[in-house]
């Protein structure tokens, strides 16, 4: 009997798996040497402390603090305020005066940015420092010192454009950074520069504004005993500076009627007397008696 013949498959023709040639970069990566590796990975650790530290540590410590609860208020002090710039956009300042209350108190006084450097005017000073008076404030004017810019220029730009009146706060220096080109004792004589030749000119002593690590490195000597200094420290109950000191700027996180966003928190160490007494003016406006016991 003649076999059956099993049909025949029919081959299948399949074409040959091309691979994709990898991007340039993606060749670079691969060929980059061990040590390369170990380097980019030490760059982003090192990227991400520093974003951590800025943002949620320094240079005033603890600010992460306000991330998880209301703006604690350091007890036993009555008289409140706050300090502005153009970061706090327009306000209103209406809503400001008839309801603007810190920890159940008046807001008494308000420090405005004016100048920063010897090129800088706050964009919204002059119109801030016109209605803080104008609705009762007790104001102030605040230069931002530069690491870019001679003392001796920051101070007579800050003149040349604040114009402080009799009720005036004193001028307040904010200096929070040391130039890299100066050493210790040169960035503490530009400092004195700049408050020698403002007091020279408004015939009071400017108040020096910085946080308390930064005093304690720079700006401890005796020298600058005779300044009232105005401190910021973030999220303590009580400030850890143990020398005297006028302005505790407590928080960066408060809110208030009138102003959009968060703003800086501050007391007076002292009666609103006391206060009344630092102004520029004072002695003629209430007499020399009440300087007796200084």
């Amino acid at each position: 009997m003649p076999t059956k013949r099993k049909p025949q498959q029919k081959r299948r023709l399949t074409s040959p798996v091309r691979h994709k040639r990898p991007g340039l970069l993606v060749r670079l990566i691969q060929r980059m040497p061990g040590w390369a590796w170990w380097i980019g990975g030490a760059l982003i650790v090192a990227l991400y402390v520093f974003f951590f530290y800025y943002i949620f540590v320094g240079p005033f410590g603890f600010r992460w603090r306000a991330l998880y609860g209301d703006v604690n208020y350091p007890e036993g002090y009555e008289i409140h305020g706050i300090d502005i710039s153009h970061h706090q956009g327009t306000i209103d300042w209406q809503e400001l005066k008839d309801n603007g209350q810190i920890d159940k108190y008046p807001v008494r006084f308000i420090y405005m940015k004016a100048t920063e450097g010897a090129s800088i005017v706050d964009e919204n000073f002059y119109d801030n420092f016109h209605q803080a008076r104008e609705y009762g404030f007790t104001r102030g004017a605040y230069h931002f010192y530069s690491v870019h810019s001679p003392a001796k220029a920051q101070a007579e730009y800050f003149i040349r454009h604040v114009k402080l009146e009799n009720g005036d706060l004193p001028p307040v220096l904010d200096v929070e950074h040391k130039p890299k080109n100066q050493t210790d004792e040169q960035f503490k004589a530009s400092v004195l520069e700049w408050l020698d030749i403002v007091e020279k000119h408004y015939k009071v002593k400017p108040i020096i504004y910085t946080y308390y690590k930064f005093k304690l490195k720079y700006l401890s000597d005796s020298v600058f005993d005779s300044y009232p200094y105005w401190i910021a420290h973030y999220y303590v109950e009580q400030v850890e500076y143990e020398g005297p000191w006028k302005f505790w700027q407590h928080t960066d996180n408060g809110r208030l009627p009138g102003i959009k966003g968060t703003v800086d928190f501050n007391i007076y160490n002292g009666s609103f007397y006391d206060l009344r007494k630092l102004t520029i003016g004072a002695r003629e406006q209430i007499g020399e008696d009440a300087y007796l016991d200084e």
